[in-house]
C-alpha cells in the first residue's frame, strides 16, 4: 500500500483525526499542544497519527492535503485546518459541534 493509500484509508476510517507531532499526552510542539487541548477539550474520543514516528505520512501529507504545515484536523474526511483554525474554532464553540456531531454520525455505524 502506498503512503498515499495509507493517509486516505486513516481519514476515511476515522470520523475525527489529528495529526500532530507527539501524542496528545505528550504533544512535540507547541502548536499540536494548542490544537489537541483544543479537541480534547470538546470531549469526545479521537484518532491522532504522531508524525514524528511516521516520516513518509509526515512527507506526504501536506502535499495530499495542500496545507503545508502540522498539526491537520480532518473531521469526516473534510480538512478542517491547522492550528490557528482549530483554535478559533473552538473560541467560537464551532468546533465542539462538529466534533460532536462526528463522533454522534461514526456511533450509529458501529
Amino acid at each position: 500500500m502506498s503512503v498515499v493509500d495509507t493517509i486516505k484509508e486513516q481519514i476515511e476510517n476515522n470520523a475525527i483525526l489529528l495529526y500532530m507531532k507527539g501524542t496528545p499526552r505528550f504533544p512535540q510542539c507547541g502548536f499540536s499542544s494548542r490544537a489537541v487541548e483544543a479537541v480534547m477539550s470538546c470531549g469526545e474520543r479521537f484518532a491522532f497519527v504522531n508524525i514524528l514516528e511516521n516520516p513518509d505520512i509526515r512527507a506526504e501529507l501536506p502535499k495530499y492535503a495542500n496545507w503545508p504545515t502540522f498539526p491537520q484536523l480532518w473531521i469526516n474526511g473534510e480538512l478542517v485546518g491547522g492550528c490557528d483554525i482549530i483554535c478559533e474554532m473552538a473560541a467560537t464553540g464551532e468546533l465542539k459541534e462538529m466534533i460532536a456531531a462526528a463522533a454522534q454520525a461514526s456511533g450509529d455505524d458501529a
